[in-house]
């Protein structure tokens, strides 16, 4: 299970589909799930579907604590980006600056932002992720319009660094380790 993980990063997990490429009951896979996360090897993220119509409600995703062990340069950066904030958000937590939680979003239309940070169960911020694309990801504008909070889009290449929009809504395109080098 563990070595088929790495290249399902960033995509919904279902028990039901692995337990099939297994040839193991959806219970077993579940169990195993369960396991790496107690030793750490990976972690998982759950929906955000409050306020959101036709959101994806059960379906997580894993990320793998070793970034190493995913080879598409995509999902490793997502990946990287997933540690980054998990920390961040564990950091606010333990600190008492607030109750924090990582999810992402996903409609049954497939659009998808890879990360909300909520707050006392409150969306606060939404980020997306780009290997190098510094165009306005539109799922993004969406989901932003939709919660009213404002927006990162994350992108893996150096210099990029652009606001759009007015207001409480405005969109950060940034390079990714500019923003993430700012976080506590």
């Amino acid at each position: 299970l563990y070595s088929l993980l790495p290249e399902r990063v960033g995509s919904a997990f279902s028990m039901e589909s692995m337990a099939g490429i297994l040839q193991v009951s959806p219970k077993s896979v579940a169990h195993w799930i369960e396991t790496l996360e107690t030793f750490y090897l990976i972690f998982r993220l759950a929906p955000w579907h409050r306020r959101i119509a036709r959101a994806i409600r059960k379906e997580k995703k894993a990320y793998l604590f070793d970034s190493v062990a995913i080879q598409e340069p995509g999902p490793r950066f997502e990946n990287q980006v997933a540690l980054e904030l998990l920390r961040a958000v564990s950091t606010w937590n333990d600190r008492g600056w607030g109750d924090f939680d990582l999810h992402y979003l996903r409609n049954k239309e497939n659009e998808e932002v890879d990360f909300l940070i909520s707050s006392k169960n409150t969306p606060f911020v939404l980020i997306e992720t780009k290997l190098s694309d510094d165009s306005l990801s539109k799922s993004l504008l969406k989901f932003q319009s939709l919660l009213g909070v404002p927006g990162v889009q994350l992108v893996n290449r150096r210099g990029v660094y652009k606001t759009i929009g007015t207001g409480p809504l405005r969109t950060l395109v940034i390079d990714a380790p500019r923003w993430l080098s700012g976080l506590p």
